[in-house]
């Protein structure tokens, strides 16, 4: 059923606070993902729109399927917390190339009968036997793409811990009742689109080469077809096992066991051609997994209170410092041109000092708190000029002994990061609200389907660094036994005196961060609706020569002026896809998604008001 889409309401910054004001929100659209039925046994999809306002709770994911799960959750008397991991559950199912079961991710939550923020860790783990030669072979890192599909990148999945330890601290229902509704998505299908396809294409040489991965994403050796319906009866099954057992089942038993068996022996076609080297996981790897239960990241900006995700994921951190770097500017104010210049110069910073300090905090001496200090960011925000660029890669500071404007130390450029992953949003009627971002890493993760259960295994340890960027900066994201690999994921809750005004998160590697950052400066200081936002043409830069611009912006007048400033500029046709939720001064919610990105978003609210 289409759902209406409220109108006349957008958010500006006035002295500080949220308000809204008259402008209109764009028309709802039905089109991009499963739109069409494409059989008769697979549900009529849910209308997609990028924003909708009203009572009851919302919902922002990129699937309609999805964030309808969740929105019925709500429906039933659910709370935020069971409406993020249904809604997690069916992107399980219609994302798979993802996120999934197989992966894991950063659970951030408010508590509004405590009104405080706390936060899960769900991030993949090392085995027990990785040490910091991990990935290289005769003393040199192996080719990143042979790193990926491989045993060696899978880690301990954290995804369906994460659900238990959500559910056991803030949750009303069961897992097995929130599973049930992507146990039917996966039994009866979904509808194929374009976004659907494309990833399949991507991928279709390397999927082709597990005969798991190709019955399932391949049948009959082709390509899924638009607007044919998807069915994954072997994840519907899983998801009955997880059911029935719980999440213990992915750590102990048959189901571990089939896991551990596919890492260490990766079912490869023997005629195919491809190694996939081994990897080491054991099944004591995955009966020692744990979430971590944590204080999040906090940062202050405009009389806001930021919280997300502190170390092991660096997005918290990152978005923090570059946010009080940001504090000194007129942002409000500025031109478009030293806006975005200034947001650039604050990423370019952060990212410098991401690189040196943040790792595990298990296995680091990450000093959060000093990376989060007004001092430290005033000592960086000062090498900042209106009239020259910086330049990449740019060394870090000191943030234990801040020194003003200092340029000194050993430069050492930005890692690869994979940029598949995605980001849901939930709020309810009592006020709680979480903000999830999951991933299996890549696209399609490691390639490697576990034989007979429906889901893809993560390549998640290729977010450690593979050796050292610079082999006279030490790196923190080296690999370890039991380490989590840094994370850029960046799953924020924004509150203004104790309450929630917007949460939101995205996917996209390392342009996770620029994505958060840029949608709360352009909501903050620029005075964008939410949904307008999410939609800005985006620029990213993370201490790389040059900065990404989307189309929007590579090819305006604007990125002229910016060159003439030093700036360097390449290409990037998508960069993110971020969902949000914001809480009106009327008490009502306001959930909004991307328009165009992967086929654009899917926002829903409980009781809809237009």
């Amino acid at each position: 059923m289409r759902r209406p889409v409220a109108r006349n309401l957008s958010l500006l910054a006035v002295s500080g606070a949220l308000v809204a004001v008259g402008a209109a929100a764009p028309p709802s659209s039905a089109s991009g993902a499963h739109t069409a039925s494409g059989s008769a046994s697979a549900a009529p999809a849910p209308a997609k729109s990028p924003v909708a306002v009203g009572y009851g709770g919302a919902v922002s994911s990129v699937d309609p399927d999805a964030s309808a799960a969740g929105i019925e959750v709500l429906r039933r008397g659910g709370n935020a917390v069971d409406a993020a991991v249904a809604t997690a559950a069916a992107l399980g199912v219609t994302e798979p190339y993802s996120a999934g079961i197989g992966g894991g991710g950063y659970f951030v939550h408010y508590d509004a009968k405590t009104r405080k923020v706390q936060t899960i860790d769900g991030r993949e783990t090392a085995p027990g036997s990785a040490d910091s030669g991990l990935f290289l072979e005769d003393g040199k890192p192996l080719p990143f793409d042979a790193a990926v599909t491989s045993g060696l990148s899978v880690g301990t999945p954290g995804t369906p811990a994460t659900w238990d330890a959500a559910l056991d601290a803030w949750g009303s229902r069961s897992l097995g009742e929130l599973l049930r509704p992507a146990q039917e998505l996966a039994a009866k299908g979904f509808v194929v689109d374009e976004t659907f396809r494309a990833q399949t294409a991507a991928n279709q040489e390397r999927f082709a080469d597990f005969p798991a991965s190709a019955e399932l994403f391949l049948p009959g050796g082709e390509l899924p077809v638009v607007g044919s319906v998807f069915k994954n009866p072997d994840l519907a099954r899983t998801y009955a096992e997880l059911a029935r057992k719980g999440s213990r089942a992915m750590y102990r038993g048959p189901l571990a066991d089939e896991v551990v068996r596919t890492v260490n022996r990766p079912p490869v076609d023997p005629d195919s051609g491809r190694t996939a080297r081994p990897g080491d996981l054991t099944a004591e790897d995955l009966a020692g997994y744990a979430v971590k239960r944590q204080a999040p990241s906090r940062s202050a900006y405009r009389g806001l209170d930021l919280y997300s995700m502190a170390p092991s994921s660096s997005g918290g951190t990152t978005v923090g410092e570059a946010l009080n770097i940001l504090e000194g500017t007129d942002l409000a104010r500025a031109s478009q041109e030293k806006y975005l210049h200034r947001y650039i110069e604050a990423s370019r910073i952060a990212f410098a000092d991401r690189g040196r300090w943040v790792g595990d905090p298990a296995f680091e001496d990450v000093p959060t708190k000093e990376l989060l200090s007004q001092e430290f960011a005033d000592a960086r925000a000062c090498l900042i000029r209106d009239d020259k660029a910086l330049t990449s890669p740019l060394a870090p500071g000191d943030p234990r002994d801040p020194q003003p404007c200092s340029t000194g130390g050993e430069a050492a450029p930005t890692t690869y990061e994979g940029e598949n992953t995605t980001h849901l949003t939930a709020s309810d009627k009592w006020g709680n609200v979480v903000a999830y971002t999951l991933t299996i890493e890549s696209t399609g993760g490691s390639g490697i389907t576990v034989p007979g259960r429906g889901f893809l295994l993560n390549n998640e340890l290729t977010d450690f660094s593979f050796a050292p960027a610079n082999p006279d900066v030490h790196d923190p994201n080296l690999p370890g036994p039991g380490k989590r690999p840094r994370s850029s994921m960046s799953p924020t809750i924004v509150l203004k005196d104790g309450r929630p005004v917007l949460a939101l998160g995205s996917p996209g590697g390392s342009t996770i961060i620029t994505t958060v950052l840029q949608t709360v400066t352009g909501v903050v200081d620029r005075g964008l609706p939410l949904v307008d936002a999410i939609a800005a043409p985006r620029a990213s830069q993370r201490n790389t020569a040059a900065t990404d611009l989307e189309p929007g912006l590579y090819d305006s007048e604007l990125r002229q002026r910016l060159e003439a400033l030093g700036h360097v500029f390449k290409k990037n046709p998508e960069i993110g896809a971020a969902t949000g939720v914001q809480r009106l001064p009327d008490g009502r919610w306001l959930a909004a998604a991307e328009k165009v990105r992967r086929g654009g978003g899917s926002a829903m609210v409980v009781h809809p008001s237009s």
